[in-house]
């Protein structure tokens, strides 16, 4: 298995994150993780992951703000 793959975020237009982020879980094999790197918690993207694909991702905080928040989300 690889390194966990990073993506940072907090830079791209709020509009562009979540389909951002998006196509790079979709990438992930099962197994694989992305830590994403973010300026605020990334709650709703994990609300919207359970609705659209219960059961595919794991969520683990690694850090947790204030100014960055790190979570590395798991293809299961």
């Amino acid at each position: 298995m690889n390194e966990p793959a990073e993506l940072d975020v907090r830079s791209i237009p709020p509009a562009r994150k979540h389909p951002t982020i998006h196509a790079r879980l979709n990438d992930l094999a099962p197994g694989e993780t992305l830590t994403l790197l973010n300026d605020h918690d990334p709650r709703p993207l994990r609300f919207e992951l359970e609705h659209d694909h219960p059961g595919m991702f794991s969520f683990q905080y690694i850090e947790s703000g204030p100014d960055v928040w790190r979570v590395a989300i798991q293809r299961t």
